[in-house]
C-alpha cells in the first residue's frame, strides 16, 4: 500500500491518523509520508522514494539511522531478553556515562519518554521545596504532562490557562508564564509570587523552531531562582548530547538544580532521565519519600542502544564536525532564499537548526510567531518533490547527523535552490 491508502487506513483507526499530533502534516497540508526504513542520513517511504532526513526521529539519531554498532548490540541484547523487570548492569553504565558527562548530575534515575522525566522533575522540585507553582516560558514545550499544557498569557506574569481540554483550570493555575530572552518578564513573576517551587526552561528552545538564548540570559535566570529559592530545572530532553556532550549547561556555562533527559540517551529507542545533586535525588524513592516508578525503565533494549551512543559521543571530534556541517548546510541555505528573493532568518546552535521565514532575528515566541506559515507549507512540499525531509512545521527545530556528509548537504542546498525558486514563484 501507499502512503496515502495507508493514511486513509489510519485515520480510521487512530486519532488523525498518527500517534504524535505533528505527524499528520496539518500544518503543512498534504499526506503524511509512511515511513519503511531508514538508514544513515536518509529514510525510505512505502512508495520507495528515499528522502535526505533533517528530523531524525526528533533527535535523537546523532549518530544517524541504523547505525551498524547500535544495531548489532540491540540484535544481541535482544536474545538476552528484552525487559526484566529488575535491576540491570546496562543501567548502571549508562547512569555512569551520564554522570560523568553532564556537569550538575551527580544522580539520575531512569524513565520512559522525555515527559515522564519533565513531569517526575516537577514533582521532585515541589516535593523539596514544598511550593506548589512553576513557572514555564511562552512558546516552550516540555511533553504533555497537565502542568506544561499551558498557553503563554498576554500579560508579563499571567496566570496558566489550559491548552488542552482535559486540564483542569485550577491545576493550570498553579503553572505562570514568563518570555523567554526576557530578564524583567521572569523578575515580575518573582515579584507578585512568592510560592514558586521551580522554573523549567529548554536552555536552546527546539519547539517554536530553535531559538537560543541571548548572551548571559541563562545565567540570568540561574541567579533569579537562587536568589528566590526556586530550583532551576534544565529541560535537555533535546539539547542534552546534542549542542555538546555535557549539554546546553556546558555550552552556556550554567548549573541547573534539575536536568531532564531523554532522545539521544536512548539510541532511538524510547527513554528519559532526570538528574542531580544526590542530596536532591536522595529524595526520590525508595531512598526517599517522592514516589515515581515505571515497568519499563532502564529496559535493556533503550539501555544498550543509549550506551553504545554516548560512549561514541565521548569523541570531542563529532562534535567539531557535526559544528561544521550544520555551519555548511545553513549557510547554504541562507545564500538560496537571498537568491530567490525570500526572506529567512537561518537559527542555529550546534547540529540543531531552523530557517524561519521571517523578517526579523528570531529571539522568542512572539518574533517566531511572525514567521509565514504559508510560505514555510509550500517550501516544505517543494523539498519534498526534491527528495528532502524537513521537519513538518515552521515551529520545529531539525537536526543534522554524522552521516550527513559534504556531499549530502551539498546535495540538500542544490535542492533548495529549486525549492526556494519554486516556492517565490508561486507566492
Amino acid at each position: 500500500m501507499n502512503s496515502e491508502e495507508l493514511f486513509g487506513r489510519a485515520v480510521e483507526l487512530m486519532p488523525g491518523g498518527v500517534n504524535s499530533p505533528v505527524r499528520a502534516f496539518r500544518a503543512v497540508g498534504g499526506t503524511p509520508r509512511f515511513i519503511r526504513s531508514a538508514s544513515g542520513a536518509t529514510i525510505t517511504d512505502v512508495d520507495g522514494r528515499t528522502y535526505i532526513d533533517y528530523v531524525g526521529s526528533w533527535g535523537p539519531m546523532i549518530l544517524g539511522h541504523a547505525d551498524a554498532e547500535v544495531v548489532t548490540a540491540l540484535a544481541q541484547a535482544a536474545t538476552r531478553g528484552t525487559s526484566f523487570g529488575a535491576p540491570n548492569e546496562l543501567e548502571v553504565e549508562i547512569a555512569e556515562e551520564i554522570i560523568d558527562a553532564v556537569p550538575s548530575v551527580e544522580m539520575v534515575r531512569m524513565v520512559n519518554s522525555g515527559t515522564e522525566a519533565t513531569m517526575s522533575a516537577i514533582r521532585l522540585a515541589r516535593g523539596v521545596t514544598g511550593r506548589t507553582k512553576l513557572v514555564k516560558f511562552e512558546g516552550c514545550y516540555h511533553g504533555h504532562g497537565d502542568s506544561l499544557l499551558v498557553k503563554a498569557g498576554s500579560g508579563v506574569a499571567t496566570l496558566g490557562l489550559p491548552d488542552s481540554p482535559g486540564v483542569p483550570a485550577s491545576l493550570a493555575a498553579n503553572t505562570l508564564t514568563a518570555r523567554f530572552n526576557d530578564q524583567d518578564s521572569l523578575e515580575q513573576v518573582f515579584q507578585q509570587h512568592a510560592d514558586i517551587a521551580a522554573v523549567i526552561i529548554e536552555p536552546v528552545v527546539g519547539n517554536m523552531g530553535c531559538v537560543p538564548p541571548e548572551e548571559g540570559y541563562l545565567k540570568a535566570v540561574r541567579e533569579l531562582t537562587s536568589r528566590n529559592g526556586a530550583l532551576l530545572i534544565l529541560d535537555e530532553v533535546m539539547t542534552g548530547f546534542r549542542v555538546a556532550r555535557g549539554g546546553a549547561q556546558e555550552l552556556y556555562g550554567v548549573m541547573p538544580d534539575i536536568t531532564t533527559l531523554g532522545k539521544i540517551i536512548g539510541g532511538g529507542l524510547p527513554v528519559g532521565a532526570y538528574g542531580g545533586s544526590q542530596d536532591l535525588m536522595g529524595y526520590i524513592a525508595p531512598a526517599g519519600p517522592i514516589y515515581q516508578a515505571g515497568t519499563l525503565s532502564g529496559n535493556p533494549l533503550s539501555m544498550i542502544a543509549g550506551l553504545i551512543t554516548l560512549r561514541r559521543l565521548r569523541d570531542q571530534s563529532i562534535y567539531e564536525r557535526l559544528e561544521r556541517a550544520t555551519a555548511r548546510l545553513c549557510d547554504g541555505l541562507s545564500a538560496a532564499a537571498e537568491d530567490a528573493g525570500i526572506e529567512t532568518v537561518m537559527n542555529r546552535v550546534g547540529s540543531m537548526w531552523t530557517g524561519f521565514f521571517n523578517r526579523e532575528p528570531v529571539t522568542d515566541w512572539t518574533t517566531a510567531n511572525k514567521s509565514d506559515r504559508k510560505l514555510f507549507g509550500r517550501f516544505f512540499h517543494a523539498m519534498l518533490d526534491q527528495g528532502v525531509y524537513l521537519a513538518p512545521s515552521q515551529f520545529e527545530a531539525g537536526f543534522v547527523s554524522l552521516a550527513h556528509d559534504d556531499e549530502i548537504i551539498d546535495r540538500t542546498v542544490s535542492a533548495a535552490r529549486k525549492a526556494f525558486q519554486k516556492t517565490g514563484e508561486n507566492g
